[in-house]
């Protein structure tokens, strides 16, 4: 895939998670996708992605992303984000992030989230 190509799929696919669409998501996944979060120790595989996915917008209804830099090579892109989400005790939350992406045949083979999530900036009460 060409730079252009990467960075486009990345747009949608940054789009589709800010929208919560699970369906989006996944429809650009390799079927034998790992999407693995370092931070909280999670690691899911195929098919199972689509619901891990679906409780992370459980859990988190109001759950957005901001991108802040984006680095594209070969097959490899970067990008570093932050997110905003308000917690169970009605408490409005941000932390800052990094996801590192692979690639095969056009889809995401492989998703690794690197984030400050453990320590997260309270902005209110």
């Amino acid at each position: 895939m060409s730079t252009s190509d990467l960075e486009q799929l990345i747009g949608r696919y940054d789009a589709a998670w800010n929208a919560h669409d699970v369906e989006a998501i996944v429809g650009m996944h390799s079927p034998d996708m790992v999407f693995e979060n370092h931070t909280a120790g999670e690691r899911v595989v195929g098919d199972d992605v689509r619901g891990h996915i679906a409780q992370i917008f459980e859990n988190w209804p109001d759950l957005a992303f901001a991108g802040r830099r984006l680095l594209v090579r070969d097959e490899l892109v970067v990008s570093e984000w932050t997110a905003s989400a308000t917690d169970r005790q009605g408490r409005r939350l941000e932390w800052d992030g990094v996801d590192i992406f692979s690639f095969a045949d056009g889809l995401v083979s492989r998703k690794d989230v690197y984030s400050a999530a453990h320590r997260p900036r309270v902005l209110s009460e």
